[in-house]
């Protein structure tokens, strides 16, 4: 694979007040792997020797239960570290991430870590504010999964994919990589049947347009009303 660009990481916030020297430095530690549609980058459990930046495409987070279900926990898009045990002090991984899509990753060993946020200004801050961010969307999910509705929960999980890869298209704003039923009933605690009826009817009402792994939404601000978030 071709030497990668300090221009990469420039504008990304860990490393947006570095100069392009200590991007470079940081690069050339760097260990870039593309990863095929359902390939898993790490997995529950193992050990996290290494940490992720996401350069192309989308990874899924998903975690198992305590009963061995599977759910999705998030999306992770381009821009964005993945795989940061060290930052939580875990010497595992708490979740399996898997490329949603084809995707391009660079990574570093887990020992770099705790060098990255002593040597590099902002590396630390901006990842901890990730973090948090992170644990905040966690906790709204799960207060979702208390107090909503179906129908809501699977239109705000509809919007959230929209919101971090929508492309827009002539009918609409497409997710942009593949997502099945079966993905959208494992991120919003419901049953394949549930989703399949759920899209089925807003495809009928003009909501949605769906393939078997692609989703357009064609009615954006209906979709937000039934998801609750404008109430």
């Amino acid at each position: 694979m071709a030497k990668l660009d300090e221009s990469l990481l420039t504008d990304l916030p860990p490393f947006s007040r570095l100069t392009r020297a200590e991007i470079r430095e940081i690069l050339d530690l760097a260990t870039p792997r593309r990863y095929d549609e359902g390939t898993a980058v790490f997995d529950e459990g193992a050990e996290a020797d290494r940490f992720f930046l996401l350069l192309d495409g989308v990874i899924r987070v998903v975690r198992t239960t305590a009963t061995g279900e599977q759910v999705i926990a998030l999306h992770i898009a381009p821009g964005q570290l993945f795989g940061i045990a060290p930052a939580l002090e875990r010497n595992t991984y708490p979740a399996t991430a898997v490329a949603a899509a084809e995707s391009l990753a660079i990574s570093w060993p887990a020992r770099l870590w705790r060098d990255f946020a002593t040597r590099y200004d902002g590396f630390a801050t901006e990842n901890y504010r990730t973090v948090g961010e992170r644990l905040g969307e966690m906790q709204t999910r799960m207060a979702d999964l208390a107090t909503k509705a179906v129908e809501q929960r699977v239109a705000g999980a509809i919007l959230r994919m929209v919101n971090q890869t929508g492309r827009k298209v002539e009918d609409g704003i497409e997710i942009a990589f593949p997502v099945t039923r079966q993905n959208i009933s494992e991120m919003t605690g419901t049953t394949l049947h549930t989703v399949s009826r759920l899209l089925s009817a807003w495809e009928k009402d003009g909501l949605v347009r769906s393939t078997r792994r692609h989703i357009v939404v064609t009615a954006p601000h209906r979709l937000v009303l039934l998801s609750g978030a404008a109430g």
